[in-house]
């Protein structure tokens, strides 16, 4: 079972979401919000797993509510502006819930939050963890960090390459280098993040990895890159 408030401006909206939320399993709504200022006095006094999360609010619009929030939970923006998408997913959302949704797509959206929430480890605030973390087709992907060879930049998607296959997520090469360890993985170019442990050699312009790959390094990271 995950907690979760929801917040929006719209008295329609909400009843909506309390409607669907009675319905979905592993899902407990402890409170709803028009008042996006009171949704945050609740917040920092009242810890929840998920917040779903209207984006276009008169005081504050959502990703600024999110960003403010000292502990950030998961979240899951509900907007009627479908060009806010990837600007969701950048600030990490679970999901983003264009109005009008239905029962089915709010459910498969509060899905992937329970499985996020079933991946962590109870010590996790006290151990870094040793996964990456992703959404890719609707689910919620765990790559292991020592899996990974090099990830590359594709327009608003990352591509993760393994020793066994590929990843393709909506993220930013700025977040997904967040998210990872720095002593584990270096960037050498706008477009490529690499894992230390995976270069073979580096040249002037030149990294080599395992595998036999061969990856340009870019001229403002090439003082970052090691020698081997």
């Amino acid at each position: 079972m995950i907690t979760c408030i929801a917040i929006d401006d719209e008295p329609l909206a909400l009843q909506v979401i309390k409607k669907y939320a009675a319905q979905t399993p592993d899902l407990k709504l402890l409170a709803t919000y028009s008042d996006a200022i009171e949704a945050m006095n609740f917040l920092q006094h009242n810890p929840v797993n998920l917040v779903l999360l209207d984006i276009s609010m008169p005081d504050i619009n959502g990703f600024q509510l999110y960003k403010n929030l000292a502990v950030k939970p998961m979240v899951i923006f509900t907007t009627a502006h479908r060009e806010y998408a990837l600007d969701g997913f950048e600030a990490d959302a679970i999901d983003y819930l264009l109005k009008p949704f239905n029962l089915l797509r709010f459910q498969k959206a509060v899905g992937k939050a329970v499985a996020w929430e079933r991946f962590k480890k109870p010590d996790e605030s006290k151990t870094p963890s040793p996964y990456l973390y992703i959404h890719e087709d609707y689910k919620v992907v765990r790559i292991a960090y020592d899996e990974i060879i090099f990830i590359e930049a594709l327009d608003d998607y990352v591509k993760i390459h393994t020793d066994t296959k590929f990843y393709l997520t909506l993220l930013s090469m700025k977040k997904v280098m967040e998210k990872l360890p720095a002593k584990q993985f270096i960037r050498i170019h706008r477009s490529y993040i690499v894992c230390r442990e995976k270069i073979t050699f580096s040249q002037f312009r030149k990294l080599g990895l395992i595998n036999n790959i061969e990856l340009p390094i870019g001229d403002t990271y090439r003082s970052y890159i090691p020698n081997i």
